[in-house]
């Protein structure tokens, strides 16, 4: 006997990824506007930096906005798996958005790097770092909570590059004051820092991301557990193929399972279904497709 049964879990709450969107655009918007003033006016390369950072905020938060939305859509004739893959090329493009601001913030810092630096005022560029080290902290904790809460990559994206923010905001203002205070090349060389930080953050979620739209597996560990957590179901003989795939920002998860060949079909059914509660209890899983045959059946 072989039987299959698949599963999709339940979409994700609108009200997560609304409330997120807002609280990102919103705030990148005015960081990016208060941070080219203060620019401007300083003349700061650090101050330079942390702006085309933010600028480059905003262009990720209209794409975050897209890619989510369309993400959410339903399957169809023409995405039949659902349209989730969606989001984790959003945030890749994300990642293409923060390069680009890393690349101009390192090359307009090392220009007045080489050119010697300048001793910066005070006042304006420490009071906008002082504010975007603030609002940039209060984001992360509300976006990570939405990217928990909806397992959503595109967020998680945005969380780390919100308390990436805060760290290169906090170095633009040291390098301020230590051009002021110490050697006016402190000010360029905390732009030059800033834009390293920008590609480390790039690195690390280009290369996660790009695993979610490649189809990489989940990690043996994770595998194990799913192994484990349907192995104890009362009636399982034996768990003894498993395949994991992402398709977007969560597994789907095809699992073989053995039982007693004698068993009516509701009684290999209501076990089968048992395998797929278990599977979608998991926060990674997504849809669950299971497999039930004889024992011996390999």
């Amino acid at each position: 006997m072989r039987w299959i049964r698949t599963y999709h879990s339940q979409e994700r709450p609108p009200a997560y990824f609304r409330r997120a969107l807002m609280i990102t655009l919103a705030g990148n918007i005015f960081l990016a506007v208060i941070k080219a003033f203060a620019a401007i006016w300083s003349n700061s390369s650090a101050m330079y930096a942390d702006a085309a950072n933010s600028i480059s905020d905003v262009l990720y938060s209209i794409l975050l906005v897209i890619g989510l939305w369309m993400s959410q859509r339903p399957p169809d004739s023409s995405h039949p798996q659902g349209h989730s893959r969606f989001e984790p090329f959003t945030a890749l493009i994300v990642t293409l958005s923060m390069a680009f601001a890393g690349f101009e913030a390192g090359r307009s810092s090392l220009s007045r790097f080489l050119e010697g630096g300048e001793s910066i005022l005070l006042g304006v560029p420490l009071v906008v770092l002082t504010v975007s080290v603030g609002i940039k902290a209060i984001m992360f904790f509300l976006i990570r909570k939405a990217a928990r809460e909806s397992s959503s990559p595109g967020l998680e994206a945005a969380a780390k590059d919100n308390i990436s923010d805060v760290w290169t905001s906090l170095a633009a203002a040291l390098g301020i004051l230590g051009s002021q205070f110490i050697n006016p090349l402190l000010d360029p060389a905390a732009g030059i820092f800033v834009a390293l930080w920008i590609f480390k953050a790039v690195i690390d979620q280009a290369r996660e991301n790009l695993g979610y739209l490649t189809g990489v597996g989940a990690d043996l560990d994770l595998q194990k557990k799913f192994y484990e957590a349907v192995a104890e179901i009362n009636g399982v003989e034996n768990v003894h193929h498993i395949i994991t795939e992402y398709a977007g920002p969560k597994l789907v998860v095809d699992m073989h399972i053995n039982v007693d060949g004698e068993l009516s079909l509701n009684q290999a059914h209501a076990i089968c279904d048992q395998a797929i509660d278990v599977l979608t209890a998991f926060a990674e899983v997504d849809r669950a497709y299971v497999h039930v045959e004889p024992i011996g059946y390999l």
